[in-house]
């Protein structure tokens, strides 16, 4: 098969919004050699499945979406890429029939390495080496109009023990800050309202081995972040770890955590956007950034900080530093400076040498805590992680009935969070627009995101219009910001009623004319 404007592919997305910019950049490298994207998988010559291995349930998703693709379109080339075959591509060669090539997530650029011999009726296998972080412009966006996914950093320092991110995605490399900023630049002129700022540990922004994000070296290393890694447990360096000199500690840009600085940057551009933080390692939250997002309303007060457990020793066990007296006093410095402020954690349940006194730790603590969401998943033994070896490992099932408790907690604070945005107004960026109610044609429903609502894992808020004012009908399109009275909540969205066209609209609109004038 050769290389010309007929081939076709289609990308079966899996895992979380770090491994959609990565399928994002695939279909960047495939339009440029002249590939069309098709969003029917019966049309396709060329399958991706860009696979996650995370923990054990989502490898099993990959791999079946793999055996389900060849079974329904035996006439196209399936290509398992993503962090299963960056992790397991030597042994799925042997085992895994139904995929025709495999390509890890190390260096997408080497994409068309394997595609070419892939259509030439080779069977390719390619694991890149993790260098850098994968960019570049992406033509197509994997997600609802108007929101898109900026990563920073890639691979994990942390060394969890339960985690196999650092196996997969390797060493902390994060990205030049200009980088970051032309691309976010990109996005708002292509009128991309929401940004979402991703990686494994948005705290540890800049504080990478070979990191120079600012052209002055590796930057602050707030305190627990792991410092040199060729010291087992990292040294946990405070100041400038380009010059371990400790008088340097005392210079304010040095003693500036790089997540900081970063957030300072996008603060000076001109634009009308949003900005969400996505994944916070508790152990050493940026506190700097406090202050950064207060003076900027562009900045949401969201926070994603995944605790993973309430219970001291079980933390420890983890591999972590922090503890819950220290993780109770983050949440009380968050809410004092936005007492409104939404906050999702992570919670695993089943840790090797949990016991019903630390599930009961870790069930008060988030009841004390009373966080707007949560994921809550029993612990994955992960191949190569130290958690794998550790004894007293809870029962599947003990794991699988603590992980439902936390749900259920959870789901009941979310409701009363829920309740305190009623009777507010919240500009909300429609993602999709329904058809008319059932009771009364008359009524237009919408579904949308507010600020508090992070894209596929939270809330969203159901919109009501009516469709036989030309105004609102104009006004209620995806992409588009609508002003909404909440009315009403339920257990994890809201209802609201349309107010009005939300002014915000024109600033995105002059986002475009501003960056072709070069003023953004």
């Amino acid at each position: 098969m050769t290389n010309n404007n007929s081939n076709k592919f289609f990308i079966d997305q899996h895992g979380c919004a770090k491994n959609q910019v990565d399928g994002e950049l695939l279909v960047a490298h495939l339009v440029a050699k002249n590939w069309t994207q098709t969003f029917e998988p019966s049309e396709a010559d060329l399958i991706i499945v860009n696979s996650c291995g995370f923990i054990e349930s989502a490898k099993t998703e990959s791999l079946d979406a793999v055996m389900s693709a060849r079974q329904m379109y035996p006439k196209a080339k399936i290509l398992l890429a993503g962090c299963l075959a960056q992790r397991y591509a030597n042994e799925l060669k042997d085992n895994l029939e139904e995929a025709d090539g495999f390509f890890g997530n190390g260096d997408l650029d080497q994409l068309y390495k394997v595609v070419e011999p892939l259509m030439k009726g080779e069977r390719p296998v390619l694991v890149p080496e993790q260098k850098g972080v994968c960019g570049g412009n992406r033509n197509m966006l994997l997600n609802f109009p108007g929101t898109a996914f900026v990563k920073i950093t890639e691979g994990c320092n942390n060394r969890c023990s339960f985690c196999a991110i650092p196996i997969i995605r390797g060493e902390l490399r994060s990205r030049p800050a200009q980088e970051i900023i032309d691309e976010i630049k990109l996005l708002i002129s292509q009128g991309v309202y929401e940004l979402n700022l991703i990686g494994q540990d948005l705290a540890a922004y800049g504080t990478g081995r070979e990191d120079n994000v600012f052209g002055t070296g590796r930057t602050y290393l707030p305190k627990g972040t792991p410092g040199d890694l060729s010291v087992e447990g990292g040294s946990n360096l405070i100041g400038n770890s380009m010059d371990e000199d400790s008088s340097n500690a005392s210079e304010p840009a040095k003693m500036t955590s790089g997540l900081a600085q970063l957030l300072k940057q996008i603060s000076a551009l001109e634009g009308t956007f949003r900005l969400r933080l996505l994944y916070i390692h508790p152990d050493h939250f940026n506190e700097d950034i406090l202050p950064v997002m207060k003076a900027d309303e562009r900045f949401v007060p969201y926070f994603d900080i995944p605790f993973q457990s309430g219970d001291d020793d079980t933390i420890l066990a983890m591999h972590r530093v922090g503890c819950q007296k220290k993780y109770k006093a983050l949440i009380d410095l968050i809410r004092s400076y936005f007492p409104e402020t939404a906050i999702r954690t992570t919670f695993m349940a089943g840790f090797p040498g949990e016991s019903d006194a630390a599930a009961e730790n870790t069930r008060n603590f988030l009841k004390e805590i009373c966080t707007d969401w949560s994921g809550c998943f029993s612990y994955s033994k992960e191949d190569d992680t130290p958690a794998y070896d550790f004894k007293k490992q809870v029962p599947h099932k003990t794991a699988e009935k603590r992980a439902a408790e936390l749900v259920l907690i959870q789901s009941e604070i979310t409701k009363e969070r829920l309740k305190l945005r009623c009777s507010k107004e919240y500009d909300i960026l429609i993602e999709e627009v329904l058809s008319e109610g059932e009771e009364n044609p008359d009524e237009g429903l919408a579904i949308g995101r507010a600020w508090f609502q992070a894209p596929e894992v939270d809330g969203s808020v159901v919109v009501r219009y009516d469709r036989s004012v030309q105004s609102e009908v104009d006004a209620v399109k995806t992409g588009r910001l609508v002003r909404v009275k909440i009315v009403s909540s339920g257990d994890v969205d809201l209802n609201g009623d349309f107010v009005c066209d939300s002014p915000l609209n024109k600033g995105i609109l002059k986002n475009s004319l501003k960056f072709a004038q070069n003023e953004i």
